[in-house]
């Protein structure tokens, strides 16, 4: 995992972004509130989430997302280019795909004019860096709180060439991140003006979309 992981780090470290690390033990401003989740959106619920305190304000946090916010809080205004590895917590029953424990790296840019063309450019050039020239990838729309318009990136199967096998359980494309447009009131609430900014930010899990493509290309 530590070379899948420092592998992605040279080549956004080359782009010009900065790495960022932040608290695993997380405020649910931070993890839920900041990022546009709703009181009652389901990954609130005790039966997902670590909290810490009775009253749910301090938790372990389930995704790096909330380094988008500190970041912005902290750099103040843009441009902003960072990566942020580490630990999430959720409360999922241990098997082949689950773990109450696992690895994310969130990215994120912010700066005047840019666009899902920047996000589509920069994920595509990352992904011939780390699986090779010639990568064939594809987005879909999807949805998320975060971000809008939101979506999920894909890669073709390297195994199979998108025909169809047991390694992308016969799909011919294995998920890899979400991604999209950072939502504007997420910018909004960070002390930043939507109107003059914009930016995307994307996620991805060690475990089971980054090394699990890296394997099949080798």
């Amino acid at each position: 995992m530590n070379k899948a992981l420092d592998e992605a780090k040279d080549i956004f470290i080359s782009m010009g972004f900065k790495i960022l690390d932040g608290p695993e033990v997380e405020l649910a401003d931070y993890n839920f509130t900041k990022l546009n989740i709703a009181e009652n959106h389901p990954s609130r619920d005790r039966s997902d989430t670590f909290y810490v305190t009775d009253d749910e304000e301090v938790l372990l946090r389930t995704q790096t997302s909330p380094m988008q916010i500190r970041a912005m809080e902290a750099i103040g205004q843009p441009p902003i280019r960072i990566l942020a590895p580490g630990r999430v917590y959720r409360k999922d029953e241990v098997d082949a795909t689950h773990s109450p424990m696992f690895h994310q790296v969130e990215g994120m840019v912010i700066d005047k004019n840019v666009t899902m063309a920047d996000l589509k450019g920069t994920l595509n050039a990352v992904m011939e860096q780390l699986f090779g020239k010639g990568t064939v990838t594809r987005f879909r729309p999807h949805h998320f709180p975060f971000t809008e318009p939101s979506c999920e990136m894909d890669v073709q199967c390297h195994k199979c060439g998108g025909v169809g096998c047991p390694t992308c359980k016969g799909e011919g494309w294995i998920e890899l991140l979400g991604a999209g447009m950072i939502h504007p009131r997420v910018l909004e609430m960070s002390g930043i003006d939507p109107n003059e900014y914009s930016g995307w930010a994307f996620g991805i899990g060690l475990e089971l979309s980054l090394i699990h493509i890296s394997e099949t290309t080798r």
